[in-house]
């Protein structure tokens, strides 16, 4: 394989022998389908810090120098290495400050391979599945007369960019009592959270078929998914529940990687032949670093099947975080878990 000289991006893998425009034309001529938002996204970042795009002019103070100055607009597209990476700084900054002083625990909400497709096909259901992990917890929560503090992210991708739907969950390990007078502590066991959020996950599909509104995928017949949605109730769904951290930060952290970038950092790209790409990314089920090779547009298929719909929101908020409420019971947060934290810090 011919080793590319100059450092790979996915801005130049786009453009290089017109590999966009040549896959673009490959779905247009054969009648693919493509989503109406992959060339939106795609031209966004082509465009991006272009002077097609427009520019921002600047002139000396001095009217006497003729030094003048233009900086080209950029994209602001989650999927632009560039801006996605300045926008989640700027995620992760405000984080920091705004969530409180107190105990988080990271829990991962996942599903049976043999769904993914589904969901796929039906990408408003995405929708659905962030709520769905939040009310996981949020039931359990309640049941302890607490109401604890949830952000979410929803994950289409592994690391290999195969299609691979999943939520991130960052929980508060306590929460206001509902008289709001208290810090409660809590513990959610991941086999507790397992039931509800796989009775979640099945209801939403069997109600959307039901309703005639789920686009099954070709090699699911309409007479099977009956038993398929019953095969996989009967097994068990993985809940990844991490070890608290004494603050959000880590978890702002990890999230912070993915919410507004896009799921391939072009540090991660190794090669380009012409005709085939090799990027790396990290197995872990292996625990190993591992290389994949795919020619060009099997690495577009994969990576542009993760762009998001337009405006779709890939943080929610729940609990007291929610935006409805947090002006209400943040300062209560505040003054509660300060106590708190201050005074384990003090006797430490």
């Amino acid at each position: 394989m011919e080793i590319s000289p100059d450092p790979l991006s996915l801005k130049r893998l786009l453009t290089k022998n017109q590999n966009w425009h040549s896959y673009y034309q490959y779905h247009q001529n054969n009648g693919l389908p493509m989503r109406e938002e992959v060339p939106w996204a795609i031209t966004q970042i082509l465009s991006c810090k272009n002077y097609v795009k427009g520019h921002a002019q600047y002139y000396c103070s001095n009217k006497s120098c003729l030094h003048e100055k233009r900086v080209p607009f950029t994209c602001k597209h989650r999927m632009c290495n560039s801006c996605g990476k300045v926008a989640s700084d700027k995620w992760v900054a405000k984080q920091k400050q705004v969530l409180p002083k107190c105990s988080f625990q990271h829990i991962t909400f996942t599903m049976p391979c043999e769904l993914w497709p589904i969901f796929d096909r039906n990408r408003h259901l995405l929708n659905k599945l962030p709520t769905l992990a939040a009310q996981s917890v949020l039931k359990l929560a309640k049941k302890k007369n607490i109401k604890p503090g949830i952000f979410t992210a929803l994950h289409t991708f592994g690391r290999d960019l195969k299609w691979n739907c999943h939520v991130h969950l960052s929980v508060t390990r306590g929460g206001l009592s509902l008289d709001l007078s208290e810090w409660k502590n809590i513990y959610f066991p991941a086999k507790n959270l397992m039931s509800v959020w796989r009775h979640g996950v099945t209801k939403l599909l069997r109600d959307a078929f039901k309703e005639g509104k789920l686009n099954l995928p070709h090699n699911i017949a309409p007479y099977f998914l009956n038993k398929l949605l019953n095969e996989q109730y009967q097994r068990h769904w993985r809940i990844h529940c991490a070890k608290k951290q004494n603050n959000a930060e880590k978890d702002i952290a990890y999230l912070g990687k993915y919410i507004k970038r896009p799921p391939l950092a072009n540090s991660r790209l190794v090669h380009y032949s012409g005709k085939d790409v090799l990027f790396k990314y990290f197995d872990h089920k292996s625990g190993t670093h591992k290389r994949l090779h795919l020619d060009v547009y099997s690495f577009l298929k994969r990576f542009t099947q993760h762009i998001p719909p337009k405006h779709f929101k890939i943080i929610r908020y729940y609990g007291f975080l929610a935006n409805s409420v947090r002006t209400r019971y943040l300062p209560l947060v505040y003054k509660l878990t300060n106590s708190i934290f201050d005074f384990v810090h003090h006797v430490s």
